[in-house]
């Protein structure tokens, strides 16, 4: 699809990611309708001027901000469904409460299957359309310190690759990428620090737009950002264990760093 044909809902559009997503993407010409939860930062965000857009305040956490996205996207004539919105989980699993579980699980993973669900009619209807779902390098590399985060990312990039041989036969494209750390608020203190700490590498917001974009133009399916982060993601499918020691080197950090919270 040309991004300048593109009417995008854009979900998460108030994040770092979202943000410089916007920015990105109104530069390629695509008609915007940008989606989050916060009204005054939604009113904030940069877009190239002469952008068609519009905003949408919505907690796609709930039934009525999923049915409210659905009926927007449809008046707005949407043709791309951009599932950014997303909330980080760091922590050990046994010394987290259930809510911040819940709520991971809620908005990485169930939020983005219902808003695909409720779109599916409208953009099969659509001479051409696309699905894109902003994962993470933790949904093919699961990482201690982020089970439920990890869980819900490599839940997002099962649907996305199920979704696309669902699709197969169909007009609308399924694209999933696989950001690294990306330098964002989303990250809380003890994750930068663990980051440092590790000496993981990150990126900035506006480097992961550009790739998203990039992702998009050359009609790229599938997108891990980072080396080795890639590498590494493949490892891991190819040998598990081999990553499991890797990691477990890196425990007592990772412990350390998840209990400072």
């Amino acid at each position: 699809m040309q991004l300048n044909h593109a009417r995008i809902l854009l979900t998460g559009a108030t994040g770092g990611l979202g943000q410089a997503l916007a920015g990105e993407l109104s530069a390629t010409g695509a008609a915007l309708l940008l989606s989050g939860r916060n009204a005054e930062r939604l009113a904030e965000i940069k877009v190239a001027p002469g952008t068609d857009y519009t905003t949408l305040q919505a907690d796609l956490a709930r039934g009525e901000g999923i049915a409210a996205a659905a009926t927007a996207a449809r008046h707005f004539r949407v043709n791309m469904l951009i599932n950014n919105a997303g909330i980080g989980c760091f922590g050990l699993l046994e010394q987290q409460g259930w809510p911040p579980v819940e709520k991971v699980l809620a908005i990485n993973l169930e939020s983005p299957i219902r808003l695909t669900q409720a779109l599916l009619p409208w953009l099969r209807a659509q001479p051409e359309a696309a699905i894109v779902n902003i994962g993470s390098t933790f949904g093919s590399i699961p990482f201690a310190g982020f089970a439920a985060y990890s869980a819900t990312k490599a839940g997002l990039r099962a649907f996305s690759q199920a979704l696309r041989r669902e699709l197969a036969d169909s007009l609308i494209r399924v694209v999933h990428v696989a950001p690294r750390a990306i330098d964002t608020a989303l990250n809380a203190p003890a994750v930068n620090a663990l980051n440092r700490y590790l000496k993981s590498h990150s990126d900035s917001p506006e480097a992961v737009a550009a790739h998203i974009v990039a992702t998009l133009r050359n009609d790229r399916s599938e997108s891990h950002i980072g080396f080795p982060e890639r590498l590494f993601a493949w490892l891991n499918g190819f040998a598990p264990g081999l990553i499991d020691r890797g990691l477990a080197g890196k425990l007592a950090a990772i412990k350390q760093h998840a209990s400072s919270q």
